[in-house]
């Protein structure tokens, strides 16, 4: 695998120190704690065929793993979107100058999830929405909290979502989350490809995304399954 930049490789190291530092003390938790939040009250309805979502919401290791492990969603691919053709690449948009934010295409069954409830699993476990360019220990607008919609009906129900939500107050603070529309999404180098499964005991994804599937197992056990969908399988059947 490429080696990562030197910041990753630091909160990779810095994460394996917390962990061995809480050894004696108890399991490592999230670096954001998941919120059980009600349903949308409006969503799109079942249909033939399938259907795409493209969400950010930090770094799209642990993004892509929760959803590989939610019933329903077909292929999750990490990637980059919200920029150029040109800059789609870890290297620039590490920058945090080129518009793009790291995200994950989901492709998935609307007739087993909907498209409300893969909203609710991305504000509830994915990360933390009232964070706009911060999750955990990675920060810049590479990392921001946004519904990169795909069409006219996914943008109402996610400005409707994030409105019901915020009027409930469900979270201590506003929602952060940005709605971006025409944005298209570039599929991202290979060895970021099913990252969490590849790679479970790497401290970085022991310490920020391994507590999110484990969140998605309890809080949402009927959307949850055990064996993720890979990149790789969904090429190999291709």
């Amino acid at each position: 695998m490429p080696s990562l930049p030197l910041r990753r490789m630091v909160l990779t190291a810095a994460a394996g120190a917390v962990l061995l530092s809480s050894a004696w003390i108890g399991p490592s938790r999230a670096a954001e704690d998941a919120v059980v939040i009600p349903a949308p009250t409006a969503d799109l309805p079942a249909a033939d065929g399938t259907q795409t979502a493209v969400l950010a919401g930090g770094c799209f290791w642990g993004v892509q793993g929760v959803y590989q492990h939610t019933k329903g969603v077909l292929n999750a691919v990490s990637g980059y979107a919200g920029g150029a053709k040109e800059t789609a690449n870890y290297s620039a948009s590490g920058t945090g100058a080129t518009g793009h934010a790291e995200s994950v295409q989901v492709t998935y069954d609307p007739k087993v999830i909907s498209y409300g409830k893969l909203l609710q699993i991305y504000f509830s476990v994915v990360h933390d929405p009232t964070q706009l360019n911060r999750q955990g220990p990675d920060s810049g607008t590479q990392y921001r909290s946004t519904i990169f919609v795909q069409n006219d009906a996914q943008k109402k129900i996610a400005e409707a979502y994030i409105a019901q939500l915020n009027t409930a107050k469900t979270f201590k603070k506003p929602i952060a989350t940005t709605v971006e529309s025409g944005k298209p999404f570039f599929v991202g180098e290979e060895y970021h490809q099913d990252y969490l499964t590849l790679h479970p005991n790497q401290p970085y994804i022991v310490y920020n995304d391994a507590p999110k599937i484990e969140a998605l197992k309890k809080i949402f056990a009927d959307n949850y399954r055990d064996k993720p969908v890979l990149v790789r399988d969904a090429k190999a059947t291709n």
